[in-house]
């Protein structure tokens, strides 16, 4: 991944195989409440860019020619260029996978990692890369018994006590689906306050970053 800026607004941005990723800062604002800037920024058309009302699932919003009618989602299945799809974060963690089938970008918060999003992602594009945006890290993730329970299976190192690994669990879904290459951002956006938005450092009045993803017409 590579830092980006352009206007102002500072994104981290991933390459993968005929898709792209960008995993936006504060810079952009907050995203939920205004897209256009991030939009702009990265030269997508707001009015192609697709969204949903995320609500902590494994459901997913398919994509081909043109915009599925926006509804429930936690993540979004692009198979044609000119479309573009957002989730939005304040330390869930953006994931995007790609494979000979498309893109998908999906919102990994504990519960939609435990509901099985990232297979499904995975599946529906037959993912063989994978990038995952910056969201809350080891170090400040603590959480009851419900939630560390949830990753047993995965074995050892997804949680030390109560603190767990989100993108590490995240990694380890993604290797469970076949995806081969897969490359963290290593960002935690509750320690670094000058950048992200966070939900827990903010007490829930944190704005909202997005991870964007789209299909690369060159490469598609």
């Amino acid at each position: 991944m590579e830092w980006r800026e352009k206007g102002g607004v500072e994104w981290l941005e991933a390459e993968l195989p005929g898709a792209r990723a960008a995993f936006s800062t504060r810079s952009a604002g907050s995203v939920k409440a205004d897209p256009e800037p991030l939009a702009r920024a990265l030269g997508l058309e707001p009015e192609r860019i697709a969204g949903a009302r995320q609500v902590h699932g494994a459901e997913l919003l398919h994509h081909d020619s043109a915009l599925s009618p926006p509804r429930e989602a936690d993540g979004h299945v692009l198979t044609s260029p000119g479309l573009a799809a957002l989730v939005y974060t304040a330390d869930c963690l953006p994931v995007v996978v790609a494979g000979p089938r498309g893109a998908a970008i999906l919102h990994c918060g504990w519960r939609g990692l435990s509901a099985g999003i990232v297979a499904r992602g995975a599946a529906a594009v037959d993912a063989g890369d994978a990038a995952i945006g910056p969201g809350i890290g080891p170090c400040c993730y603590e959480v009851g018994d419900e939630v560390r329970d949830a990753f047993d299976g995965l074995g050892d190192g997804v949680a030390a006590d109560r603190m767990l690994d989100l993108a590490e669990v995240a990694r380890r879904l993604l290797l469970d689906a076949g995806v081969e290459r897969i490359e963290p951002a290593g960002l935690c956006t509750r320690c670094e306050a000058a950048r992200f938005f966070s939900h827990r450092r903010e007490a829930g009045r944190a704005g909202r970053q997005a991870g964007v993803a789209w299909l690369d017409p060159a490469g598609a």
